[in-house]
């Protein structure tokens, strides 16, 4: 499959999942619709990345899943939507910082973010979503996630995230992946997993030497007795649409819309998602009020 994917891996007897992604293209697209400086695609190339695993691991079509950033550094925060397609949408709340590398020479992603909260929010057809939250505990997000699903969600989990940004600030490379263990998944398979993330390179090098997922699965997995049970297209998708806006206008109510028409004579809704306007002229407005 050529193009950005999401892997889904089964291994030592179905008490390992694994999902690994390629995420060059769609981390690209992000960064050309909301123009991210550096850092910032950095960030939101992370938290796409893992969105879009997170909502191709759910079990329904219809399910969703929102991952919310929010930190007192000068990103200030990051949201991201994506559904069990594969699809994946995201933006942040402010796209233009600049901040020096780090330590260790690399783009500074937990000084955009800052301290604060990750937020995980599943729609998966209940009255309510499903909500977690945890404290940001180093924002570089993998370890974030990580965190996330040992307190919120009581399960060992492994993310990996990765991006890298060329000097003309266009995306070379961007994947990641997750790893669960099961409930009674034996502790010599724990033990060996755990014994080949620690030997594994970096995953910014592995995708700089053109490793693929397939290849990074191997390496983790190969002696696991790993089973390929799906892989699925990936792609930047928002699906806000001239529809789905007029909806939004509708919600507003009668009596909102029919202050902005006496007041203003227009309306502009502007989508976070694909950083796209909908105008709404004088006409348009009357003709969404005769429709309520």
């Amino acid at each position: 499959m050529t193009g950005d994917y999401i892997l889904h891996v089964s291994a030592a007897g179905s008490m390992l999942r694994a999902f690994f992604a390629r995420a060059t293209d769609t981390v690209g697209e992000a960064a050309r619709i909301h123009n991210t400086a550096p850092v910032v695609s950095a960030a939101l190339g992370r938290l796409l990345t893992a969105g879009a695993i997170l909502g191709f691991m759910q079990k329904n079509d219809e399910d969703l899943v929102t991952l919310i950033i929010k930190g007192d550094g000068p990103v200030g925060g990051l949201v991201v939507s994506a559904g069990k397609d594969a699809g994946v949408k995201g933006y942040a709340y402010n796209s233009d910082v600049e901040l020096e590398l780090n330590e260790q020479g690399k783009l500074d992603v937990a000084g955009a973010l800052g301290h604060g909260t990750l937020s995980v929010i599943k729609d998966i057809g209940l009255k309510t979503p499903v909500s977690g939250q945890t404290e940001l505990v180093s924002g570089e997000i993998a370890e974030d996630l990580t965190h996330y699903f040992a307190n919120s969600e009581q399960t060992p989990t492994a993310v990996a995230l990765g991006v890298l940004v060329e000097r003309d600030h266009s995306i070379k490379q961007a994947g990641g992946f997750v790893l669960q263990l099961m409930p009674g998944c034996p502790d010599e398979a724990a033990e060996k997993l755990e014994s080949k993330l620690s030997e594994l390179p970096p995953l910014t090098t592995l995708m700089e030497e053109g490793r693929r997922p397939e290849d990074i699965m191997e390496m983790l997995l190969g002696e696991m007795d790993a089973v390929e049970i799906e892989r699925r297209a990936m792609s930047y998708t928002c699906n806000c649409g001239y529809d789905r806006v007029i909806r939004a206008l509708v919600s507003v109510g009668r009596k909102e819309l029919t202050q902005i028409l006496e007041q203003e004579g227009q309306a502009t809704l502007h989508c976070h998602f694909c950083n796209k306007d909908y105008h709404f002229d004088r006409t348009a407005i009357e003709e969404v009020l005769n429709s309520i």
